[in-house]
C-alpha cells in the first residue's frame, strides 16, 4: 500500500486554509532536502523532530522566571513552552491559518535557552566574544547541535521569535516572515504575562490587588479572564490575515487592539517593575550570573572536563564550552559549579 496517500490528503485540506497561510507542500525546504514522510506534513514532521530531540526534554528542568524554585507549581521552561504552542494553535485556528507551523515553532522557540532564564542569558552575552540571544541559540541548537533539519519556515520563525522590552510589538530582533511566526511572537508575551503573575502571586512577591485597576478592569482578574480576552483581541484584530478582507499580505500584521495592546503593555510593565527587576531577586540573579561565569572560566581552561555530544568539535573552543553551559539544566549548573568549589555566595 501506499502511505503517501495519508500525507496528500492532509496537504489537500490545508487547501482551505487562508490564502496568507503556509502551506507545508510549498514549503521553501530544508537545508538539506530529504524523501518526504508517507504520513505527516513537513511541518508536522518538524514539530516531532522538536520534541523527540534531547534538548526540549531538559527545559523541564530550566528556569522561567524563579531560579530553581521549589515546590511542584511554578512555570518552567518547558510548560512555558507548551502554553505558548496552545495559544499559537488557537490564534492560527481562528485565523484560519497554519496550526502545525504554529506549532512547531512554538515548540522550539526557547529551545536554545539557558539555566536560570534571562539572567543566564544576560550572563552569556557578557562573557561570549559574539555576544548571546536565546533566538539564535534556539536556531543553532536545532541546525547544528540536535541536527534537525527543519523547513525554513519553522527556522524563521524561531530566530525571529524573541522580542525587545520597549513593545510587545516592537520590530525588536525581527519579524517573522510568516504570519504563522508572528502568532508565536505575541503568544510567547501572552503566556509569559499571565503565568508569571500566577508564579509572583505564589511566591508572595506581588499581591492580587496590586495589579493595574486598569488592566483588570479591561482583561478580567483571573488568569482564564486575561488569556482568554488577548487572545480573542488578537484574532478579532488581526481578522485580515483569515483572507477574508481582500487586504493585501504585504498589509497584514498580526496584532491587538489600542486599547488591549495598551492594557497588556502596562501589565508586562508592571511585571518589569516589580517582578523581573525586582529589588528582592537582584541577589537570586547575580547569583545566578556568578554560576554561569563560574562555569564558563572554568572549562575555558579545563576543557577536558566537559563530556558531552552536545557540540561541534570544529567549533572555536568558546562556542564549545557555551553550548555546554548553555544546555545545562538549573540543578546540573548548581551541582556542577558547587563540585568545582566555585564562591557562589
Amino acid at each position: 500500500m501506499d502511505l503517501s496517500i495519508v500525507r496528500r490528503r492532509l496537504e489537500e485540506g490545508e487547501q482551505a486554509l487562508s490564502p496568507y497561510a503556509v502551506r507545508s507542500d510549498q514549503t521553501r525546504g530544508r537545508r538539506i532536502p530529504e524523501e518526504p514522510s508517507p504520513v505527516r506534513t513537513e511541518f508536522q514532521r518538524d514539530r516531532d523532530r522538536i520534541l523527540h530531540c534531547k534538548a526540549f526534554r531538559r527545559l523541564k528542568h530550566k528556569t522561567q522566571v524563579f531560579i530553581a524554585p521549589v515546590g511542584d507549581h511554578f512555570v518552567t521552561r518547558l510548560t512555558h513552552t507548551l502554553e505558548v504552542s496552545q495559544i499559537a494553535r488557537t490564534i492560527a485556528r481562528g485565523l484560519n491559518l497554519n496550526q502545525d507551523l504554529a506549532e512547531a515553532i512554538a515548540l522550539a522557540h526557547d529551545i536554545g535557552h539557558p539555566p536560570f532564564g534571562h539572567a543566564g542569558e544576560q550572563a552569556l552575552a557578557d562573557l561570549l566574544p559574539e555576544g548571546f540571544r536565546h533566538a539564535e541559540q534556539s536556531l543553532r541548537v536545532v541546525d547544528e547541535l540536535e541536527r534537525l533539519n527543519l523547513t525554513w519556515e519553522t527556522r524563521d520563525g524561531i530566530v525571529n521569535s524573541s522580542k525587545v522590552r520597549e513593545d510587545i510589538f516592537a520590530e525588536g530582533y525581527g519579524t517573522p516572515a510568516s504570519l504563522e511566526g508572528q502568532i508565536v511572537k505575541v503568544s510567547d508575551a501572552v503566556a509569559y504575562i499571565n503565568h508569571d503573575i500566577a508564579d509572583a502571586l505564589r511566591a508572595d512577591v506581588i499581591a492580587e490587588e496590586e495589579l493595574p485597576e486598569e488592566v483588570s478592569n479591561l482583561l478580567g482578574r483571573r488568569h482564564s479572564e486575561r488569556i482568554n480576552a488577548l487572545v480573542c483581541d488578537i484574532i478579532e484584530n488581526s481578522w485580515a490575515a483569515t483572507g477574508e478582507t481582500g487586504i493585501p499580505r504585504s498589509e497584514i500584521r498580526i496584532g491587538m487592539s489600542d486599547k488591549v495592546a495598551s492594557a497588556a503593555n502596562t501589565l508586562r510593565e508592571f511585571m518589569f517593575q516589580r517582578v523581573y527587576l525586582w529589588e528582592g531577586r537582584r541577589e537570586e540573579s547575580e547569583r545566578a550570573k556568578r554560576v554561569i561565569s563560574v562555569l564558563y572560566n572554568h572549562f575555558i581552561q579545563h576543557p577536558e572536563g566537559m563530556h558531552t555530544d552536545f557540540g561541534v568539535a570544529s567549533d572555536p573552543l568558546w562556542r564549545r564550552v557555551a553550548d555546554f553551559v548553555c544546555g545545562m539544566t538549573d540543578q546540573f549548573a548548581l551541582a556542577t559549579a558547587e563540585r568545582l568549589g566555585a564562591p557562589l555566595h
